[in-house]
């Protein structure tokens, strides 16, 4: 009987056959096993589109897959398919090192078994599987899986393509430096750049057309640019005292400056009647980075007598651009009621109003009118004298940190 032969190519001597040659057979054989285990070969598959095939040679070292780990290069210039035997059965080490952006795929020669493709960019390593299955046989590539690396380990000039870290990243000491959140859908990403001498780096978001990037200080702490604090867009107050008022030609609130005592604080006020609606304006040019919406207001006041009844204020606007007539309604009036506490000359502050929708479109570079007025003939008013005014709080928001 002759020698049969392995799918990757080892003699299988019958009974009696080979007489003298078993030694050198052997040897070959040996080799053979040797070359397939630990085998390093380089294979070109430069050029046009094409079918390389990587084979066996029955009993001797020359076969191109009978080596562990296969270095695929050359210069290609059309999609490439490399094969293996059909039945084989047997892992690889292989990497694509070609040259040019095309693809390379590692099949079985016939078949319709599981293939593998380098993609165009990838000119990477791949473990790869041949399950040696009869017709079809398949390819597969196992991969490195992941890598856990126990205790301290310090990795030098290792290039890290897409890695995956779990919750945080840690300091020389052992320490929390870094901890991350991931989002299962995440489509949006911080990307950190690096700069050439005299640029600085630069941390981008990026993913979708417009995405904004949201620093959260904790608890009481401020966002801080080195040791100063940085100024971030949101609630903004202004404050209008009665001095910057005015009363309006009908019905008006009476402007007053009250002595307290001698040397101690005078107060500019606006003595609003307590029988009767009056009525104080004042204007405001808002900074650009106003989000242009509603503000809210907060009324200062001392009491013009011990009365503890309840005073109502309210406040209206309106915004006028470029070429507007200024002869214009004011919008809606929003109320706040504030009960007198008993002492003259005591100051008070009353609760923060709700929304104040300002009439008109408020855009850039307008200005806006407000009137301020006690609302004396409301049945809820009840303060039985002048609620003298001290001024305003006028809050409203932004949606810029700055005006540029």
């Amino acid at each position: 009987m002759a020698s049969t032969y392995t799918d990757l190519g080892l003699e299988l001597m019958a009974t009696g056959e080979n007489a003298g040659t078993w030694g050198t057979k052997t040897n070959a054989n040996l080799n053979l096993v040797e070359q397939i285990t630990g085998g390093y070969l380089e294979v070109s598959i430069a050029g046009g589109a094409q079918t390389t095939a990587l084979d066996v040679d029955d009993g001797a070292l020359t076969g191109k897959a009978q080596n562990r780990i296969i270095k695929l290069t050359g210069s290609i210039s059309g999609n490439q398919i490399v094969t293996l035997p059909v039945l084989m059965e047997n892992f690889y080490i292989i990497q694509n090192a070609t040259t040019g952006s095309y693809t390379v795929q590692l099949k079985a020669a016939s078949g319709s078994g599981a293939t593998v493709t380098w993609s165009a960019t990838d000119k990477g390593w791949k473990i790869l599987y041949a399950d040696g299955v009869a017709t079809n046989t398949g390819v597969y590539d196992i991969g490195m899986g992941d890598v856990t690396l126990a205790g301290t380990q310090t990795l030098t000039n290792k290039t890290l393509t897409a890695p995956k870290i779990g919750t945080s990243i840690l300091d020389t000491n052992g320490n929390e430096l870094l901890l991350l959140t991931a989002t299962g859908s995440a489509v949006n990403e911080l990307t950190l750049a690096n700069a050439s001498t005299g640029n600085g780096p630069i941390l981008s978001a990026t993913g979708e057309t417009n995405v904004d990037i949201n620093l959260n200080p904790k608890g009481t702490g401020t966002l801080k640019s080195a040791t100063a604090a940085v100024k971030i867009a949101g609630l903004e107050t202004m404050w209008v005292p009665a001095a910057a008022m005015y009363g309006a030609t009908t019905n008006g609130a009476d402007a007053q400056q009250v002595e307290t005592t001698a040397t101690r604080p005078d107060m500019k006020v606006l003595d609003f009647d307590a029988g009767t609606d009056e009525f104080a304006q004042f204007s405001v040019a808002f900074p650009k980075s106003w989000n242009e919406g509603t503000v809210t207001y907060q009324v200062y006041w001392t009491p013009a007598s011990t009365n503890t009844g309840n005073c109502i204020f309210g406040l209206q606007g309106v915004s006028c651009g470029d070429s507007d007539t200024i002869d214009i309604a004011y919008g809606t009036a929003v109320n706040i009621t504030d009960a007198g506490i008993g002492t003259v000359e005591d100051q008070q502050v009353s609760a923060v109003s709700s929304a104040v929708t300002i009439a008109g479109s408020p855009a850039v570079d307008q200005l806006t009118y407000f009137q301020l007025f006690r609302d004396a003939n409301a049945g809820g008013d009840t303060f039985s004298a002048d609620a003298r005014v001290l001024g305003i709080k006028i809050f409203f928001t932004t949606d810029a940190a700055n005006d540029a």
